[in-house]
């Protein structure tokens, strides 16, 4: 029996002004009929190409016996299509000469791909955040951990979003080896699977969440008028300009706010079929993605990744049908073949509006990519090649 979520009262204007209830559309019809925010789609079209170089940046700092790092134009050729690069390695390089540099080397009679120097430092100072952060980092997996039923999970899931949650690349050595007391590694009953656990001092750790939080700040601010029963299960929302809502939706929301339930650092307990109990588990769901995106460096993650962490989570629910089913919480962006979710409380106006160290030099390679995206823009409009 499928669960039912805010989809099915979700009225939602658009080309028909009003969607059914879940069974009356397809996934992918509820994903195309979702509302346009402007500002993330913007933020999505820098993203897409910033992953793109991310990706070749990383396959040339994995080589650093070559001095300096590089990789061959006709390996990276060999992978066009996995990267996405759809006129090829070369078209692609060119296109952003402050970060990369293509030359020839006559010792082996081929041409290769460095990075240039400014991204070079962009790539140190990004190293030099995280390494600085190391406290954090520990901090933020250890979260995640424990909001696992069982405090673990598996490695191969965290490798997932060793990124996104701003760990160093040799996270197993540089954090969970280094971090005996709190972390362990086991063997799982498949071949070549570990699981990450917390070590037994550490199961018992409580945290407050990010949205226990914010309630405490509302309820704190200088002539606040909260009414503390209302925001006391409640999670912060918001709406794009032009996004008009209909009464019921607000209503239902409204409704929906007031609902208890389970935070993302308790246990869970023994599941209830009764519809309170279904919908507490849904906003259960909601309370643990929602954590899970205030964890990330930049608010954001695949859709694809999130789910490695379904099962192990307790999230029965589909999590893209979830994202879309709380658009006053969450973003889901399609751009660059990919499905990623913005926590949108966590944006104004395109960028973060609680920056850390890491997002600013990632900033400073989002900034090149720009530089050289209107380099060639304006080239195209003059009638450049």
């Amino acid at each position: 029996m499928p669960i039912p979520t805010l989809k099915t009262i979700l009225k939602h204007q658009n080309q028909c002004r009003v969607i059914g209830s879940r069974f009356k559309t397809s996934s992918v019809q509820y994903v195309a009929s979702r509302f346009r925010d402007p500002t993330f789609e913007k933020l999505m079209d820098k993203h897409k190409n910033l992953l793109k170089v991310i990706a070749i940046q990383d396959l040339i700092l994995a080589n650093p016996t070559n001095n300096p790092p590089s990789v061959s134009l006709d390996f990276l050729s060999r992978l066009s299509q996995k990267l996405h690069l759809n006129r090829g390695a070369a078209s692609f390089l060119r296109k952003y000469p402050h970060i990369f540099h293509i030359f020839y080397d006559p010792n082996k009679f081929q041409t290769f791909c460095r990075l240039t120097d400014a991204a070079m430092r962009v790539s140190r100072q990004e190293a030099e955040a995280i390494n600085a952060s190391l406290d954090v980092v520990v901090d933020r997996l250890v979260r995640l951990l424990s909001m696992s039923t069982t405090k673990s999970l598996p490695l191969r899931a965290v490798f997932k979003v060793w990124r996104e949650l701003g760990l160093p690349d040799d996270f197993e050595d540089s954090i969970i080896s280094r971090n005996s007391h709190i972390f362990k590694l086991v063997d799982a009953h498949e071949p070549n699977t570990h699981i990450l656990m917390l070590t037994d001092e550490m199961r018992d750790k409580r945290f407050v969440a990010c949205v226990e939080n914010w309630r405490v700040m509302e309820c704190c601010r200088e002539n606040s008028a909260v009414d503390r029963t209302e925001i006391r299960y409640s999670f912060k929302h918001s709406y794009p300009p032009g996004m008009r809502l209909v009464r019921d939706f607000k209503a239902k929301v409204k409704e929906w706010q007031r609902l208890p339930y389970v935070g993302p650092y308790e246990e869970m307990g023994e599941k209830k079929r009764s519809k309170a109990g279904i919908m507490g588990l849904e906003k259960r769901a909601v309370a643990i993605v929602h954590e899970f995106l205030s964890l990330t460096v930049e608010r954001m993650v695949e859709v694809e990744k999130i789910s490695h962490f379904r099962k192990s989570l307790a999230i029965d629910l589909n999590i893209r049908d979830l994202f879309l089913d709380h658009p006053g919480m969450f973003y889901l962006s399609t751009k660059g073949k990919r499905h990623t979710v913005f926590l949108r409380e966590g944006y104004e106006r395109g960028c973060l509006i609680d920056p850390n160290p890491v997002y600013n030099a990632r900033r400073k390679l989002l900034d090149l990519v720009e530089k050289d995206t209107l380099f060639f823009l304006e080239k195209d409009m003059k009638g450049g090649v």
